[in-house]
């Protein structure tokens, strides 16, 4: 599922960035420009970053 339409960051990126190491949204910005076009996933993608922290 995409959750950053703007820059096509998926779900699956976000899970992979966590296997990575991040654990904030500003780092998974910074690695994936999420968030830094309309902002509107920004919300939603906190929300997907905590709950694959959680799991791991």
């Amino acid at each position: 599922m995409y959750i950053c339409v703007c820059h096509a960051v998926t779900e699956k990126d976000i899970k992979q960035a966590v296997r990575k190491g991040v654990s904030s949204i500003s780092r998974l910005s910074e690695l994936t420009m999420l968030g830094t076009q309309c902002g509107c996933c920004t919300e939603y993608a906190n929300q997907v970053l905590h709950q694959c922290s959680d799991k791991s």
